[in-house]
């Protein structure tokens, strides 16, 4: 048995307290430690919110190769002839999630003609594979899907306000350069926007952010940011050389402006899911406001109207545009209760949406432009030479239409509107509704010619008037 004075347990309490009381403050004294340390500055702790948001973006694009002599070869040897097997190019850039359900920004070069698109949290292991939702070549902006485990949530950065750039200010450029993994550059605000861009034109060096935080190959797509962890502009190029002459500390990014400009016209709230609302928020704003309203439209019917701001969508408010496009799809097929400030004065109106191929459709190109379109069943796009998606087969041409006026035949191909190339005939008709009577749309065509043993098709272009 072992004998322990009084005396001697209260010593062993007391100094088992002090230790509890010591372990206790432990973590606290950590934390003070921590917010003194003179390195966490106003940029250290501006990468520390922005890193979580911030990917790597891996892409393959698969290269058919075209041999001159391919219909020659099958057409003699038949089922003897193989093909040439594909080659596949692969590049590397950068995004940042701008919702927590996994879209993020990047540059439309960056993923371009991807065929598989890979992404990598610079803060994580995990690798995802993304789509592109929406890309527009002039802007150089692109909207892509994260493919997440579900109900996964991801940090999204927070924009800037578009006017609210300061010249001289720090800056940090994040990003994946030369395929090193996530990594930050800082400089200054060189220069902002000089000149407004034109219509149909893209951005350019006079359009865009100057920064003198090194921006590399693999940058491009990744975000600047402020030391407020806001995001002013998304990375595009780098001047190395002007005029024979080496440059250095020139890169530049799209600023924000241009940015909520570019994603207002490639995810247009006017469309949610596949069905037509008809009204346009804009993006980057809280609470969301409405710039414009479709005539005829679901929302117009209703009586929504210009400058409303979104308080709630069936009781929810909306974090964002992408949060509002899906509360209002999921609303679709009754009436969806929006709740508005208008000036003064809060409203409460009803909206039911409209399946968006009830309208866009067929019917309505041939109403605006005299033709007959039909999408390309396969194989007929393989007996034109092109995807089942690049273009449209001419069926039919009204007669003394302007199509007609224009040579415009049946079995020719429409490849194109206004530069752009719509997906399917919905989204062609998208294209041609916010158009007036007499104004102008330019088609691109492609007729087949038969060139010996081959079939080639001829490349060209016509403008219409809209009826």
């Amino acid at each position: 048995m072992i004998l322990e004075s009084k005396g001697s347990r209260s010593l062993r309490l007391a100094v088992w307290l002090v230790l509890v009381c010591l372990l206790g403050a432990l973590p606290e004294a950590r934390s003070q430690a921590a917010d003194n340390d003179v390195r966490r500055d106003a940029t250290v702790v501006a990468v520390e919110k922005v890193m979580p948001s911030v990917v790597n973006i891996a892409t393959e694009t698969i290269i058919q190769i075209r041999d001159p002599f391919e219909d020659f070869f099958r057409q003699f040897w038949g089922p003897y002839h193989r093909r040439q097997p594909p080659n596949s190019q692969y590049s590397l850039g950068s995004g940042v999630v701008i919702n927590e359900a996994g879209y993020l920004l990047t540059n439309d070069h960056v993923v371009r003609r991807a065929d598989k698109i890979a992404v990598k949290f610079c803060t994580g292991t995990n690798v995802y594979s993304a789509t592109v939702v929406a890309s527009d070549p002039k802007s150089d902006v692109a909207l892509l899907k994260l493919n997440p485990a579900p109900g996964e949530k991801f940090k999204a950065i927070q924009f800037a306000r578009e006017d609210d750039l300061l010249l001289g200010e720090t800056v940090l450029a994040l990003g994946n350069p030369f395929g090193l993994g996530g990594s930050v550059t800082r400089g200054i605000l060189s220069s902002k926007s000089r000149v407004l861009p034109k219509e149909g034109e893209p951005l350019d060096i006079p359009n865009w952010l100057q920064t003198d935080a090194p921006i590399n190959l693999g940058n491009s797509g990744g975000p600047l940011v402020n030391v407020r962890a806001e995001l002013i502009g998304i990375n595009v190029a780098v001047l190395n050389e002007f005029e024979g002459q080496r440059a250095q500390g020139i890169g530049f990014a799209i600023p924000i402006r241009r940015v909520l400009e570019a994603l207002s016209d490639i995810f247009p709230t006017e469309f949610v899911k596949t069905y037509w609302f008809g009204a346009r928020v804009k993006v980057g704003t809280t609470p969301l406001v409405i710039t414009a309203v479709q005539p005829q439209s679901p929302a117009g019917k209703a009586g929504l109207k210009a400058g409303d701001a979104i308080i709630q969508v069936n009781g929810k408010a909306p974090k964002s545009f992408i949060d509002f496009a899906d509360l209002l799809a999921a609303g679709a097929g009754s009436d969806v209760k929006l709740a508005l400030q208008r000036g003064t004065a809060q409203k409460e109106i009803a909206v039911r949406l409209v399946p968006e191929n009830t309208v866009f459709n067929a019917g309505l190109i041939r109403d605006r432009l005299g033709l007959n379109l039909e999408e390309l069943a396969p194989q007929v796009a393989a007996r034109y030479g092109v995807g089942p998606s690049e273009g449209f087969l001419v069926t039919g041409v009204e007669e003394n239409s302007q199509a007609a006026t224009a040579g415009l035949q049946r079995n020719m191909l429409v490849t194109g509107m206004d530069g752009r190339q719509p997906g399917n005939l919905c989204a062609a008709a998208k294209l041609l509704y916010p158009k007036k009577k007499g104004d102008r749309v330019q088609l691109d065509l492609a007729v087949p010619q038969r060139m010996g043993n081959f079939n080639v098709l001829r490349q060209g272009s016509v403008e219409l008037a809209v009826h």
